[in-house]
Parts: structure tokens; C-alpha cells; sequence
């Protein structure tokens, strides 16, 4: 059994126009900032064994408060990175429907063995996860982890703790800098709590 505390990267300017980030490697605004110094905060006075994250750029910098207050590095994966768009990465959904018609109609369906040339289908996304996960809570058992990676991550590993399709779009909040509480065990993952952001909601008002 181990314990992941889940936590989405701070707001990017991509996430407030917004735009398709995937994989590209964009750093947290002034916001998103603050939303790291806040996340540092919160977790200052609990238990946190060890420290993982993606190895984009605003994950990275959204941990790096928690790891200076904990005094734990943080180990980036790779395997941790947001699904890959492919050429969606870096454009607007106007920009999309007038440039690519035909591939955003395709996208819209929800198939989760379709791939945009470039990309991931949200198949091959959601194996990358859970193997990323199940690897890490293996190696872990009986600690406590904050693991910082992004909101398309979190939402594969809603759908297999609630053991719901890959097909539809997404149906859980998933806030920038909220923590979602997991229990891994064995091949299970039972949620303990769910996109709790009372320590950055004020940022946004």
C-alpha cells in the first residue's frame, strides 16, 4: 500500500487563454507561482516521503516550493508528462477548427484508440500512466509520495479508480494546484479525496 498525494501544476498562460499544452515545456505565470508558493504551504506539516513529478517545466517549478520546505529533491519522470497532442500542441480551439477541420471533428468523438498525427491516443496515454504510477507506488510501498504531473493525468487515473471508460470527455475537477488524494494497492487505486484547492481558491477570485 502506498499513498500518493496528486497534485496538478500551477496555471500556465496556456491554461488561461486557453490553449493545448501537451507536451510542450511552458512555465507557470505570476499565478501559477503563487499557486506553487501556496502548495509549499500546505504541505509544509504534512507527511511527504519522497517527491516525484514530470519533467516538464511547470511541474517542476510548481514542486520546487514543496521540495524547498520539506527539504526532499524532487525526481523528475517523464513518464509522468501530460498526453501529447501532437500539431493541436500550442494552438487555440479557433485556430484548430479553421486549420483542421476535419482532425478536431475526429478528436471531439472521444475515440481513445484515435491519435493526432504527432500524438498519443488517450489509450497509449492512459497505459503510460498507470504503469508510471503502479512503478512508483511499488517501489514506495508503505510511503507517503506528492507526485506533481498535469490534469489529463489525473483524470486517466479517475477513470481507473472509478473503473469508467476511456471513451467521453472529462467528468472530475481537476484545479491547478489542488491536491487528490490515492491509495495504491497492488493493482487497485482507491481515491481518498478529490480536488481539494482551499488553499489557492482565494488566488482566483
Amino acid at each position: 500500500m502506498t499513498d500518493l498525494i496528486l497534485i496538478r501544476h500551477g496555471q500556465t498562460d496556456l491554461n488561461r487563454e486557453p490553449r493545448f499544452q501537451g507536451q510542450i515545456d511552458v512555465p507557470l505565470n505570476a499565478l501559477g507561482h503563487a499557486q506553487a508558493r501556496r502548495l509549499g504551504t500546505r504541505l509544509a506539516d504534512e507527511r511527504v516521503d519522497l517527491i516525484y513529478c514530470s519533467d516538464l517545466s511547470r511541474t517542476r517549478q510548481t514542486a520546487a516550493p514543496v521540495s524547498q520546505r520539506l527539504a526532499i529533491d524532487a525526481t523528475p519522470m517523464p513518464s509522468l508528462r501530460e498526453q501529447a497532442f501532437g500539431i493541436f500542441e500550442g494552438m487555440a480551439f479557433g485556430e484548430i477548427t479553421q486549420r483542421h477541420p476535419d482532425l478536431f471533428a475526429q478528436w471531439q468523438r472521444h475515440d481513445p484508440d484515435f491519435a493526432l498525427p504527432g500524438g498519443e491516443s488517450v489509450r497509449q496515454f492512459h497505459r503510460r500512466v498507470v504503469a508510471a504510477v503502479r512503478e512508483i507506488a511499488a517501489m514506495h510501498e508503505g510511503l507517503t509520495l506528492a507526485v506533481v504531473t498535469h490534469g489529463g493525468v489525473l483524470d486517466m487515473l479517475w477513470r481507473t479508480a472509478h473503473a469508467m471508460p476511456l471513451h467521453g470527455p472529462r467528468e472530475c475537477p481537476i484545479p491547478n494546484a489542488g491536491l487528490n488524494r490515492v491509495r495504491v494497492r497492488d493493482d487497485s487505486i482507491e481515491i481518498l479525496g478529490w480536488a481539494d484547492d482551499a488553499h489557492v481558491a482565494d488566488l482566483l477570485g
